[in-house]
């Protein structure tokens, strides 16, 4: 199975590869829309800035090719966020596959709670076949100052401050708020989960 993760100058991108290794996918890191297209999956990782990120997608046209793609996707973290309409860092309009907003944790009602968000947290109500056999004891690992809202395509959700969406599924795109490839052996569940769609 090939799986094209897509390069945009995001951090984070090594300990995904490596992952996918770990699980016997043959994974490479390109932006090259032709080798994205003919990929058997995508995954869309990411650490870093929503609007950089969306000028980097826009300079290789991914901004267009993404939302045409039909083979299954997975956005992880900034990932995640690019997938929505528009989110709240640096007033960015994003691509619009879940059409939702994202949103600062904003902590000063909140004393005790720290931003970026991070750490682990469980996963709740989970709603998918990317999730099979995991359940509500299931924790992932969290680095984030921004979330995506609940909404009719959130899958599984998680607390902190209030309720996000830790997990979407749109069609065949899938995204997860953690980072699933420092989530231990619940992140590699997920991940398998996803190369066996």
């Amino acid at each position: 199975m090939k799986v094209a993760v897509i390069k945009y100058n995001s951090g984070n991108v090594q300990s995904v590869l490596y992952a996918l290794e770990r699980l016997g996918a043959e994974a490479l890191l390109t932006d090259d829309p032709e080798l994205i297209s003919k990929a058997d999956r995508v995954i869309f990782p990411g650490q870093g800035e929503a609007s950089t990120a969306m000028d980097y997608l826009k300079s290789k046209n991914l901004d267009k090719l993404i939302p045409e793609l039909k083979q299954p996707f997975f956005g992880v973290c900034l990932g995640l966020q690019l997938l929505c309409a528009y989110s709240e860092e640096n007033d960015t309009e994003c691509l619009g596959i879940f059409p939702i907003q994202v949103k600062k944790f904003i902590p000063e009602d909140y004393r005790e709670f720290k931003v970026p968000h991070v750490g682990w947290n469980n996963l709740q109500e989970l709603n998918s076949p990317l999730l099979k056999g995991l359940d509500d004891s299931a924790y992932v690992y969290y680095v984030h100052s921004y979330y995506a809202e609940l909404s009719e395509f959130t899958i599984a959700r998680t607390h902190y401050i209030s309720d996000f969406s830790a997990l979407l599924h749109r069609n065949n795109f899938f995204a997860v708020q953690a980072h699933p490839e420092k989530s231990g052996p619940t992140g590699q569940k997920i991940l398998n989960n996803f190369l066996s769609l």
